[in-house]
C-alpha cells in the first residue's frame, strides 16, 4: 500500500493532517493483518503502564503480545485512554514507544484534552487562554486553535495581577512566559473560553487569573454578568505518580476554583468537564478502535475500502487503576465494555471494590492481558 493511498483512506476516516502523516507505519502493519479481531483493549497510563517514567507490571512485555512475533504487525488494536496530558499526543506516542520498547501512533494515544479538538469549529478564531504543565498553548495550537495563549504568558500582560509574584523564587525550571509577538491585542480583546488542559502547578495564580478571567467577561478589570466558557480536561480527584501515595489531581483543582468562585461572584460557575468516567469518552475511544480495526482490511487503489461492512467489537477491555474513574467509566459505558482492575495503582485491596466493582480483578497489566487472550483465543 502506497503513502498517497494510505492518506486517501485516512483521510475519508479522519481529517486530521498530523495523524495520517504519522499512521502510516500502523495502517501497514494494521494491513497486513489476516482478519479482523473480534475485540480491541484501552489502556489507562498512570498506575497501569507506567509510573512517573518508569514501566510497571511487565507492561512493555504485555504489550508486545499485541503484536506478531515474525512480521511486528499489530494483531490487537488497542489505545491508550488516559485523562492526563500537556503535550500533543504526537509527542506524548513517541515518549511511550521509546519507553515501552513498541511502535505507537498519535492516533492511539487519547489524552483527557483530546475532545478539545471538537470545540476548534466553534473558538478556531476567538482568543482562548490555557493552563495546566507542559505546554498547554502549543497543545491548542496543534489542534488548529489559531488564538490560544498560555495562561502564564497572558498573565505577563497584565501588571501586578498575581500580587503573590515576588515571592515565587521557584528552586525548579518553570515555563517561560516570554511575551511572543502576537498579531492580537490579549489586553483589550475578550477572552472567549478558558481551559485546563493539565494539572495546574501554580494554583494561586491560576485561580486568581481564571476568577479575573470568568467574573469579567473575559477581560480582567472590567465588569460584566457574562462568564467565558470553561473547560477541564479531566475530573481525576486524585492519581498515582512515583510517590507512594495519591496525589491530588485536576479534580481537586476544580473543586477549588469552583469553591472561591462562587463565594467571591453571585452566580455559580459553569463549566464542562470531559476525561474519563465521562461515558463520551469511552464512546470515542471505541469509534477510535473501530477506526483501527477497519484499517486491516484491504483498500484498493482509491483508498476504497472492499469491505464496506461495519464490524462492531463483541467485547472491548478498559484496564485501569482507578475504580472511581476507570471502572466507573467502563460500567457506565456499557456493552460492549469489560472492565480489568489492577492493583498497581491507585487501587490496593484484595477484594474488588465495593463501590465500582470491576468484571475481573489482577494484580498486574501482565496479567491483564494473559487473562484476555486466554478468554478471547481459549
Amino acid at each position: 500500500m502506497k503513502f498517497r493511498t494510505v492518506s486517501r483512506v485516512l483521510q475519508h476516516r479522519n481529517r486530521s493532517p498530523s495523524i495520517q502523516l504519522h499512521t502510516y507505519r500502523l495502517v501497514a502493519h494494521l494491513h497486513s493483518a489476516p482478519k479482523r479481531p473480534s475485540f480491541g483493549i484501552a489502556f489507562d497510563i498512570d498506575g497501569v503502564i507506567l509510573r512517573g517514567r518508569s514501566p510497571i507490571g511487565e507492561s512493555p512485555k504485555a504489550l508486545k503480545r499485541l503484536y506478531d512475533d515474525d512480521s511486528g504487525s499489530l494483531k490487537i488494536p488497542y489505545l491508550f485512554l488516559t485523562n492526563g496530558g500537556g503535550i500533543p499526543e504526537s509527542r506524548r506516542a513517541s515518549e511511550l514507544s521509546q519507553l515501552l520498547g513498541v511502535d505507537i501512533d498519535p492516533i492511539q494515544v487519547v489524552q483527557g484534552h483530546s475532545p478539545f479538538k471538537n470545540l476548534l469549529t466553534r473558538f478556531e478564531n476567538e482568543l482562548v487562554v490555557a493552563t495546566g504543565k507542559g505546554e498547554p498553548a502549543a497543545v491548542m495550537s496543534e489542534y488548529g486553535f489559531k488564538k490560544a495563549v498560555s495562561l502564564d504568558e497572558y498573565a505577563s500582560y497584565f501588571d501586578s495581577i498575581d500580587p503573590l509574584a515576588p515571592y515565587k523564587t521557584w528552586t525548579t525550571k518553570q515555563p517561560c512566559n516570554k511575551q511572543r509577538n502576537l498579531s492580537f491585542d490579549v489586553t483589550s480583546e475578550s477572552v472567549k473560553a478558558a481551559f485546563v488542559v493539565s494539572d495546574p502547578v501554580d494554583w494561586s495564580r491560576d485561580i486568581q487569573v481564571l476568577c479575573d478571567i470568568l467574573r469579567s467577561g473575559g477581560l480582567p478589570g472590567e465588569k460584566s454578568e457574562h462568564q467565558p466558557d470553561m473547560y477541564f480536561a479531566a475530573d481525576d480527584l486524585e492519581y498515582q505518580a512515583v510517590f507512594p501515595s495519591e496525589r491530588l489531581g485536576m479534580g481537586a483543582f476544580r473543586i477549588a476554583l469552583e469553591s472561591i468562585f462562587n463565594s467571591i461572584h453571585h452566580k455559580p460557575l459553569k463549566y464542562t468537564s470531559f476525561g474519563k468516567p465521562n461515558p463520551f469518552v469511552f464512546k470515542n475511544a471505541e469509534s477510535i478502535l473501530m477506526q483501527l480495526q477497519s484499517l486491516t482490511s484491504d483498500a484498493d487503489l482509491n483508498g476504497d475500502y472492499k469491505d464496506k461492512k461495519s464490524h462492531h467489537f463483541e467485547t472491548l477491555y478498559m484496564i485501569g487503576d482507578n475504580p472511581s474513574v476507570d471502572i466507573k467509566g467502563a460500567r457506565q459505558a456499557g456493552h460492549p465494555w469489560f472492565s480489568i482492575l489492577t492493583r498497581t495503582g491507585v487501587f490496593r485491596g484484595k477484594e474488588n471494590h465495593s463501590d465500582y466493582p470491576a468484571d475481573q480483578v489482577v494484580d498486574t497489566v501482565e496479567e491483564a492481558v494473559e487473562f484476555i487472550l486466554q478468554r478471547e483465543f481459549a
